[in-house]
């Protein structure tokens, strides 16, 4: 195993998710394919956290774990004091951060985890059905635990800038959509998932202007990975185009293209799962 300080680290948040999970074997059968090619003391540590109070790695890929992965899960309940906590954790075991992939985000509540006492949440078609628990409940899991993140992230970055030398880069990205583009916004409907999306992506843009001063070398983007076939789309695919539902294996890997090429620039980036700009 290397120094902890030097070691790339990669942290995923809501590791349980479809995506995320494609998103981990992915990593590891990268780091796989460029072991012959790595110093020998060079690893990838993985850093995983959701609300399951434990994830193996093996349950979640094909591939083998080798002695160059170090996998550490948190349990985590999203609650800002929980997510403080974990930071402080994982701050005294993190190596070198150059990627954080956040998947957490509800659009209704059938089959995804949000705590509600109400009939199923579901999106809103027309204006009468705006529900002041449900709009808590999107804002709180699509807009606030992100920036909650952001926040207590922040000082794990600081000290991680003056641990590497010559400022390796980190790409931070977030899970929005296309639907929380104000700009963009024909169709209506959706009022909840809408705004709280749109909320999340004027936190990444604020966050990005104050990183530019702080913290040069971490990109910020707000990802729209398309429609993925996951508990999230589920009651919604019967109208998707065809070709237009996506595994999350493809878009795992858009991802990854995505956080390899792109380069700090001081700014957020909105973008698809082609890597395109959207509008904000």
């Amino acid at each position: 195993m290397s120094d902890s300080t030097t070691t790339e680290t990669i942290i995923v948040i809501g590791a349980s998710s479809l995506i995320a999970q494609a998103f981990i074997e992915q990593t590891c059968n990268q780091h796989a394919k460029q072991q012959p090619n790595l110093p020998a003391a060079e690893s990838l540590q993985i850093i995983t956290i959701s609300r399951q109070a434990s994830i193996k790695l093996p349950e979640l890929m094909d591939c083998e774990l080798t002695d160059s992965i170090n996998h550490q899960h948190f349990n985590c309940d999203y609650q800002q004091a929980s997510i403080e906590q974990c930071v402080t954790d994982i701050a005294a075991i993190a190596g070198n951060v150059t990627r954080i992939v956040m998947c957490n985000g509800i659009l209704h509540s059938k089959n995804q985890q949000i705590s509600t006492k109400e009939p199923g949440l579901m999106p809103e078609k027309r204006i009468e059905d705006i529900d002041a628990h449900s709009l808590e409940q999107l804002f709180y899991a699509n807009s606030i635990v992100p920036m909650l993140w952001l926040s207590a992230l922040t000082s794990l970055l600081s000290q991680a800038r003056h641990k590497v030398s010559g400022e390796q880069k980190c790409v931070i990205s977030i899970l929005s959509a296309r639907v929380g583009s104000i700009s963009d916004n024909r169709l209506g409907g959706w009022y909840g998932y809408r705004a709280s999306k749109a909320a999340l992506n004027m936190l990444i843009k604020t966050t990005a202007v104050e990183y530019a001063r702080r913290l040069k070398r971490v990109k910020l983007i707000a990802f729209h990975p398309g429609t993925t076939d996951t508990p999230l789309s589920k009651p919604f695919q019967a109208n998707v185009p065809p070709g237009k539902l996506f595994t999350p294996t493809f878009v795992a890997s858009q991802l990854h293209q995505i956080m390899d090429s792109i380069e700090p620039d001081g700014e957020a980036s909105y973008l698809d799962w082609q890597g395109e700009p959207i509008n904000w």
